[in-house]
């Protein structure tokens, strides 16, 4: 039989590594893997559907199913987990030293949908209660003007989104004070000058983060990897042999993190990193496959309605391809 040609576009990191260099094949096919951004792969995947196999923005994936808008369904494959308390970013003279303070504040994001921005607005409502609607949310590019999200927002009257003055960029405004903080998953240049003028709402993040991970036990999805749904339904064996070499690469990147004979990464503290790592997250400190992660898909599902973002609420069985939500035992 003939194997079966797929593309597939992720980001280039070590728990896919191994599909990309051939180690972990995928049964019966032919991959011609497309390591690029997510922003790119997302951008292509919900804009044009370029690709059999992608890593999407969970936040965006989630709105659009929601809406019926995509024609991919979903793997509980997770390529991107992180924490948010780092991407708070205030200016240092507004006056803002406890999440209460955004309240009624203007506060930028690249945009409104992004995942990371749709945990830390959870994590405010639930920890801190602060709801969506306390803030005025101001949306552009962080360091260019004329960012846009890939979907239209029907948000509810109490949460005021609005773009930025055409030619402005969001660092630019929070340098200037003309914005009183920041959600960015990536550090704005404003910061990273070092000057003092803006600094993180929490300095010390990774501490407020493992509290965060104690009180709730959320490990933060941002990216999962989604497929053709038409293709599927014309490979039925294929959503489960995507999911097994996945699964099996991530396996094989996070059992390399216990070779400290000569560390696989450029950290010189790495094991006793990953052993701090596991004593809180406990032994797989990097979960995959869908009951495993059911209480992280449960909250961005609420989050996601409570926000204006999902047009109803959604169970998690709904994201994801019914072969992919049980693992063959022996």
């Amino acid at each position: 039989m003939a194997r079966l040609p797929v593309t597939i576009a992720t980001g280039d990191y070590d728990r896919v590594r191994p599909i990309i260099d051939g180690r972990v094949a995928v049964e019966g096919c032919d991959v011609s893997y497309f390591p690029i951004p997510i922003e790119e792969t997302s951008y292509r995947t919900f804009t044009n559907a370029e690709f059999d196999v992608a890593e999407v923005s969970l936040s965006s994936f989630v709105l659009a199913r929601s809406r019926g808008e995509i024609p991919y369904i979903g793997l509980p494959v997770f390529t991107s987990r992180m924490f948010r308390h780092s991407a708070v970013y205030v200016r240092a003279d507004a006056g803002i030293e406890n999440p209460e303070d955004l309240k009624g504040r203007e506060v930028g994001v690249p945009v409104y949908a992004m995942t990371a921005a749709l945990w830390v607005r959870g994590m405010l409502a639930e920890e801190y209660g602060v709801m969506p609607s306390d803030i005025l949310w101001r949306t552009g590019g962080l360091e260019q003007p004329g960012r846009y999200g890939a979907f239209a927002l029907d948000p509810p009257p109490e949460i005021e989104i609005r773009p930025l003055p055409a030619g402005r960029n969001l660092s630019a405004m929070l340098e200037a004070g003309d914005l009183a903080a920041l959600v960015s998953a990536r550090a704005p240049s404003c910061f990273r000058g070092g000057d003092g003028a803006v600094r993180r709402l929490f300095p010390d993040y990774r501490a407020a983060e493992e509290a965060s991970y104690r009180k709730t036990g959320l490990y933060p999805i941002m990216h999962l990897v989604a497929m053709r749904e038409s293709l599927a339904e014309a490979h039925p064996w294929l959503p489960a042999s995507l999911y097994k070499a996945f699964r099996a690469a991530k396996n094989m990147a996070v059992a390399a993190l216990d070779d400290a004979t000569a560390p696989h990464v450029s950290v010189p503290w790495i094991a006793a990193e990953v052993e701090r790592t596991r004593a809180l997250l406990g032994r797989d400190i990097w979960p995959y496959g869908f009951r495993d992660n059911l209480d992280e898909l449960r909250a961005v599902l609420r989050y996601s309605h409570a926000q204006g973002l999902a047009a109803r609420e959604m169970d998690p069985a709904e994201l994801f391809h019914p072969s992919t939500r049980e693992s063959a035992r022996v």
